[in-house]
């Protein structure tokens, strides 16, 4: 779903029924269009040294009253930890969230275990997870994802 106002030109751009938005790579003009919307936290899952980073987003988030958590996610090893981590972050500063990488895969793989550990069918996470990218059913897909998708994940409180 997308709200009037949102920067829906944004890299596969994604607001979840539970108010959080999500995208691909963030240009330098986007903290401001986040800021407009009301985002008053970022969490970037992408590499600092991905060709395509937004160069000093701490900053520049910083500049528009936006916190920012940089929780650096290597495409080739998603770990357990990597999403403890993100929903800590999100449980532990005010919303609303944007979370977002390079392509908005890590983000929706993370949010489609969240969701499952959460209660949502399956099905119904999978689906909103295949709106942006589906690495269990995409034969091309990097088979780290499928097998980390298909594996419990544990957090330090249980299941993520």
């Amino acid at each position: 779903m997308i709200e009037p106002g949102d920067p829906a030109d944004i890299r596969h751009w994604q607001r979840r029924a539970d108010g959080i938005t999500t995208s691909g790579k963030l240009e330098a003009g986007d903290p401001a269009r986040l800021a407009a919307i009301g985002v008053r936290h970022v969490v970037n899952l992408a590499l600092a040294s991905h060709p395509e980073a937004l160069a000093d987003e701490a900053a520049l988030m910083a500049a528009h009253g936006i916190a920012y958590t940089h929780i650096p996610v290597p495409f080739d090893a998603p770990m357990p930890q990597h999403v403890a981590a993100l929903t800590q972050a999100l449980t532990a500063r005010p919303g609303p969230h944007h979370v977002h990488c390079i392509m908005n895969w890590r983000v929706t793989a993370f949010f489609y275990l969240i969701d499952c550990a959460a209660g949502v069918p399956e099905a119904e996470a999978r689906a909103r997870m295949a709106t942006v990218w589906n690495p269990l059913e995409d034969d091309t897909a990097p088979a780290v994802w499928r097998d980390f998708l298909l594996r419990p994940v544990q957090s330090p409180a249980g299941p993520v």
